[in-house]
């Protein structure tokens, strides 16, 4: 357990020296998602929008940065060895990929957390967005944490049986998922296919019950027990077909080829 524990919290060490190190992956984090606050707040003004509706655009930006912020640190966990040609290297040692991704999820909680806190403070500043319940909030971000895992094991999944050309996806999967789950409009605007797959993804369920603060109806029942089921689930079925995929890098050659 102690060794366990030595190895995890040994590659969320490496992501935070990775990170402070890396003056563009810095900026990166925290530009797109400070960008993204001030530039839909301002809108929200220049359209004279009401306090309720203004509300319900910085949740989703909030939620947006946060999500974005965190999953790219559980992906980072692989592509750090990927760009810097390690991954045999990495994995001639005694360690396994959990600790790689846990290690990674914790150091994303971190910089999620305090992506959180800053765009909070910004949104407070400029534009007295407030959050209403910390308790609220405090769920609220245990569930987009878990969908960062999700995320980030999906891109770790991808460049397993892809390679290294795949890697874009690091940055267009949350994108997409907040795009389908209603980051600056409720779900019953998308279309009905769009929206099946909105009611599939237990972000859509988290952005809901952070909205029924600010006084929003949902449009569904049992959010939590749908985001943190659903949560539950893909985490598993995606463990397992990361676990999978990597055999499978190892007998084809993969993880060599992205160590070369």
């Amino acid at each position: 357990m102690r060794w366990l524990v030595s190895r995890v919290f040994g590659f969320a060490y490496r992501n935070f020296i990775f990170s402070i190190r890396n003056f563009f992956t810095l900026t990166e984090i925290l530009f797109w998602p400070i960008i993204g606050i001030i530039s839909i707040g301002l809108m929200s003004k220049f359209l004279n929008l009401d306090k309720n509706l203004t509300e319900f655009l910085l949740t989703g930006v909030i939620i947006s940065g946060v999500l974005q912020v965190s999953q790219l640190e559980v992906a980072y966990g692989i592509l750090y060895d990927v760009w810097s040609k390690s991954v045999k290297q990495t994995f001639i040692a005694p360690v396994k990929n959990y600790d790689v991704i846990i290690g990674s999820w914790i150091s994303g909680i971190l910089r999620g957390f305090i992506t959180f806190l800053l765009l909070f403070a910004i949104s407070y500043l400029l534009f007295r967005f407030h959050i209403p319940d910390f308790k609220v909030a405090l769920i609220t971000l245990s569930g987009v944490f878990l969908n960062a895992l999700i995320v980030g094991m999906t891109v770790i999944l991808f460049i397993y049986l892809f390679g290294q050309r795949i890697d874009v996806i690091a940055w267009m999967l949350s994108v997409l998922m907040m795009l389908v789950c209603g980051i600056y409009y409720p779900i019953k605007y998308l279309p009905g296919a769009v929206r099946i797959i909105a009611e599939i993804l237990p972000l859509t369920y988290f952005l809901e019950y952070f909205r029924v603060s600010y006084q929003f109806p949902p449009s569904f029942k049992f959010l939590l027990l749908k985001g943190f089921g659903l949560s539950i689930i893909y985490t598993f079925l995606l463990y397992q077909a990361v676990m999978k995929a990597f055999v499978r890098a190892q007998k084809t050659g993969m993880i060599v080829k992205l160590s070369e």
